[in-house]
C-alpha cells in the first residue's frame, strides 16, 4: 500500500510539473510577446505621428514595426528555448550517465531526497526503490533537475506563441491610429494601449496565479513611459528638421 501511495505521488507530482513547465513556457512567450507588441508598435506610431507624419508613414512603420517585431520575437524564443531544451538535455544524459556508473549511490540520494521531502527513512527508501524500477531517470530527473524528460520545453510553442501574441498586441495601436480622424488619434491610441496592457497584466496574473494590481499597473506604465519618450522624440525631431 505504501510503496503504491508512493508511485502515485511521484506519478502526481511528475505530472503537475509538467502542465505546469509547459503552461508557464506559452504563458511567458504571449505575455511577453502580447506586451512587445502593444508598446514598441504603439512608441513607433506615437514618435512617428508627433513628428506630424502622415496616415501613409504612419500605415507604413506601424506594418513595418509588427512585421519586424513578430519575427523577431519568434526567432529570440526559438534561440532561447532551444538553448534552455539543450540545457535540459544535457543534464539528462549527464544523469543518465551517473545512474549507468554508480545505481546504488543514485539510489541513496532519491531517498535522501524523499527523506527530506518528510517521509521516514524506511518510507523514503520504499518510495525510491519502487519509483527506480518503474522509472529511475524520470524519478530522479524530476526530483533532483525539476525536468521531466517526456515534457521538455518546446522551442516551437514558444516561437509561435510569441509571434503570434506580438502580432495581436501589434494591431491594437496600429488600428487606433489609422482608424480616427486625425485630431483624434493621440488620446484614442493612448486609451487603446492602455486598455490593451490593462487586460494584458490582468490576464497575466490569472492564468499565473498572481496579484493583478502590480502586473497591470507595471503593464500601463512601462507603456504610457514608452509612448512619452517616443512622442517627444517624434516632436524634437519634427522641430529640428521643420
Amino acid at each position: 500500500m505504501a510503496q503504491q501511495t508512493g508511485e502515485q505521488t511521484g506519478e502526481q507530482t511528475g505530472e503537475s510539473r509538467a502542465r505546469l513547465a509547459s503552461r508557464l513556457n506559452w504563458l511567458r512567450a504571449a505575455v511577453l510577446g502580447a506586451n512587445d507588441g502593444v508598446v514598441s508598435t504603439a512608441g513607433i506610431l506615437t514618435g512617428v505621428a508627433g513628428a506630424a507624419g502622415s496616415r501613409t508613414a504612419l500605415l507604413a512603420a506601424g506594418v513595418a514595426g509588427l512585421l519586424a517585431g513578430a519575427m523577431s520575437m519568434a526567432a529570440g524564443e526559438y534561440v532561447s528555448v532551444s538553448t534552455q531544451r539543450d540545457t535540459e538535455r544535457a543534464a539528462l544524459a549527464k544523469e543518465r550517465r551517473e545512474l549507468a556508473e554508480d545505481p546504488e549511490g543514485e539510489l541513496d540520494e532519491l531517498t535522501d531526497y524523499y527523506r527530506g521531502s518528510g517521509l521516514g527513512d524506511p518510507l523514503a527508501r520504499e518510495v525510491a526503490v519502487a519509483l527506480t524500477e518503474r522509472d529511475a531517470l524520470g524519478a530522479h530527473a524530476q526530483s533532483e533537475l525539476g525536468i521531466d524528460p517526456q515534457a521538455l520545453t518546446n522551442p516551437w510553442e514558444a516561437a509561435l506563441a510569441s509571434a503570434a501574441a506580438f502580432t495581436l498586441g501589434a494591431l491594437v495601436p496600429l488600428l487606433a491610429v489609422l482608424l480616427p480622424p486625425e485630431s483624434w488619434r493621440l488620446p484614442v491610441t493612448v486609451a487603446s494601449v492602455v486598455a490593451a496592457l490593462t487586460l494584458s497584466g490582468w490576464g497575466s496574473a490569472r492564468l499565473g496565479g498572481a496579484g493583478a494590481r502590480r502586473a497591470v499597473l507595471r503593464n500601463v506604465l512601462g507603456g504610457l513611459l514608452a509612448m512619452a519618450v517616443t512622442y517627444s522624440g517624434g516632436v524634437l525631431l519634427d522641430h529640428f528638421t521643420a
